[in-house]
């Protein structure tokens, strides 16, 4: 008998010990944290977001609780306040206003599946705006690249650049404005 007890404290021991926390990407936090971002950069006359929100729960796993004690996790939360993060923030939004706006407009621009600005139609720019253009271009997807890294990393994983990047690329199709040009999954150009 006092084996058996033994046995089975060692086994509750082992059990308990071997709990994994999983870090999980907060996907709906994730994406009102793009929204807000990009309507600040495109501007919040944009037309609505139309995703819906991600259901992130554990789900079936609640029996586990009755052997394992629950890992509370902190409520998610996306920062996009920093002082970095701001800066590229503002850069953006005084180019798309500036500079960008009209070459969306125009059809020179689209939004990339991949969270960059692409040049969809460089004919619809004089050519001696071409130049310009690739500037542009590069300057703008230095930004983005700068700030899904940031984001990531301001939250405390570097990992989730990647899930940040899919999250933001859907958010500029999202708020673009009615008529603007985007490249779906397989890489094809469609209007909005």
């Amino acid at each position: 008998m006092r084996k058996f007890l033994v046995s089975g404290a060692i086994s509750a021991l082992l059990l308990s010990a071997c709990v994994t926390i999983n870090v999980y990407f907060p996907a709906a936090e994730a994406q009102e944290a793009a929204k807000e971002f990009v309507d600040k950069v495109i501007g919040a006359d944009a037309q609505p977001s139309t995703s819906a929100p991600v259901d992130s729960s554990g789900g079936g796993m609640a029996w586990l609780s009755f052997f394992i004690a629950d890992a509370h996790a902190q409520a998610a939360d996306i920062t996009i306040r920093t002082p970095a993060i701001q800066a590229i923030q503002d850069r953006m939004a005084q180019r798309y206003q500036g500079k960008l706006a009209p070459l969306f407009a125009a059809g020179a621009l689209g939004f990339g599946n991949d969270g960059l600005v692409q040049v969809r139609d460089a004919a619809a720019v004089p050519l001696r705006e071409r130049a310009t253009l690739s500037g542009l271009v590069a300057e703008e997807n230095r930004d983005r690249n700068a700030v899904y890294r940031e984001i990531a990393v301001a939250n405390g994983h570097p990992e989730w650049e990647s899930q940040i990047r899919e999250t933001f690329a859907r958010q500029w199709v999202d708020s673009a404005p009615g008529g603007s040009w985007y490249q779906d999954r397989g890489g094809n150009w469609k209007q909005k």
